[in-house]
């Protein structure tokens, strides 16, 4: 069976509250971002046996939750 992927979209009074520079908003946004932004840093990893592992490159998903925490506060004024 299928699962429903739809997901709660984020209340306007913590998006508001984050650009406001609320950590415990900014908290629930990059929570809300996780899954997102897990799989755009997913990378194929071979070890030395050439057996591919797939993991999440934590280098891009520290840089890409940088820029979203940027884009809020920063773009924001």
């Amino acid at each position: 069976m299928k699962q429903n992927k739809y997901k709660e979209p984020l209340p306007l009074a913590v998006i508001e509250a984050a650009r406001a520079g609320d950590a415990g908003a900014m908290e629930q946004v990059l929570r809300y971002y996780d899954g997102y932004i897990n799989k755009l840093c997913t990378r194929m990893l071979y070890d030395n046996y050439d057996q591919p592992h797939v993991c999440v490159d934590e280098y891009m998903k520290h840089r890409l939750q940088n820029k979203l925490i940027y884009a809020i506060v920063c773009n924001s004024r």
